[in-house]
Parts: C-alpha cells; sequence; structure tokens
C-alpha cells in the first residue's frame, strides 16, 4: 500500500498496487501547472487509486481537450491527472508520502523544457542536505 497527501493535509489517498515507471515531464502545461522545471509522474490505474478523506475539495481543470488535471481546493496541490478514457490515472509523485519502490527512468518533452534547466549539467551543482546557507 502506498499513501500521499496534498500540502494541507485534508485530501489523503492509498494506491493499492505498485505504480508505473516515473516520468519527469517537461512539457509547457506540467511546468506551469507545478510552477516547477518538470512534473514528476507515474500511471497508477484507476481502480488502484482510493480517497481515503477529502475527496469532495478535489476540483479539476481540463488543461487541454479530454485531459482533467485533478488538485485539492484548499492548498491546490496537484493529485493526478486522467485523460477521457484511458483506464489509469497520471499520479502527480510529489504527493506520495511512501516510496514508491520504483525510480525514474526518462524526462520527456525535453524540447519544451524550461530554458533555465539542463538536465545533463544541472546534476553537478552543488547539492545541501537542507539550506545550502544562513537563509
Amino acid at each position: 500500500m502506498i499513501s500521499g497527501s496534498c500540502l494541507c493535509g485534508e485530501v489523503t489517498y492509498s494506491i493499492s498496487a505498485t505504480i508505473g515507471d516515473i516520468t519527469h515531464c517537461h512539457c509547457s502545461t506540467c511546468r506551469k501547472a507545478h510552477s516547477a522545471a518538470f512534473s514528476s509522474v507515474a500511471a497508477v490505474q484507476a481502480e488502484q487509486f482510493a480517497f481515503l478523506s477529502g475527496e469532495p475539495l478535489v476540483k479539476s481543470y481540463e488543461s487541454s481537450p479530454g485531459k482533467l488535471r485533478y488538485f485539492c481546493s484548499g492548498c491546490g496541490s496537484q493529485l493526478y491527472a486522467h485523460r477521457t478514457g484511458l483506464p489509469h490515472y497520471i499520479l502527480r509523485l510529489g504527493t506520495l508520502d511512501d516510496d514508491p519502490g520504483v525510480r525514474p527512468v526518462e524526462h520527456i518533452w525535453l524540447s519544451d523544457k524550461a530554458v533555465w534547466f539542463d538536465p545533463k549539467t544541472d546534476g553537478s551543482i552543488p547539492m545541501y542536505q537542507e539550506w545550502a546557507d544562513d537563509r
């Protein structure tokens, strides 16, 4: 069992099976929806996803024809997306509370990536376990 929640903690969910491979999507709609260089996502079968609390708070936005993005109306956390007619959700991994047991396998839509992000070189910049200085 894998669990997840939104930023405010009002919406919680569980996944009763293994999720698919993790993908980092760099398309402009994912970047804008998540206010980040990319969105980390994985497929999860709809019947294996269940809300534990807060489902009435979940709202959706149709970002492109047939694709709905679901989010917590309280805090704005993106939870998943769903394309009409498909049996799976596109889970937004930033809301996971547990280790999903899989790791990233690809970056997609690099043709649309943020100009300030380069996946080939950004791994070589300094990394810190917490703040880099006394901010």
